[in-house]
């Protein structure tokens, strides 16, 4: 059996009096900056950012082949 067990989210409730801060970095020109240090219209643009997720590309001739 195993003995070590790992609190998950539903587990753990936090006042928020006991929850800390959790500071924000980006790369920004090649060096990385935390966004607490934005000023207002770079934070606007950080908010407006579309993240994509990287898809495997299918090959070309792989509906031939499993024929």
């Amino acid at each position: 059996m195993n003995a070590h067990w790992t609190p998950t989210a539903d587990d753990v409730t936090l006042t928020d009096e006991e929850r800390q801060p959790c500071e924000v970095w980006t790369r920004v020109m090649g060096y990385h900056r935390p966004v607490s240090s934005f000023n207002q219209g770079k934070v606007g643009e950080f908010n407006e950012r579309q993240y994509f997720r990287k898809c495997k590309a299918e090959r070309p001739d792989a509906d031939k082949s499993a024929q």
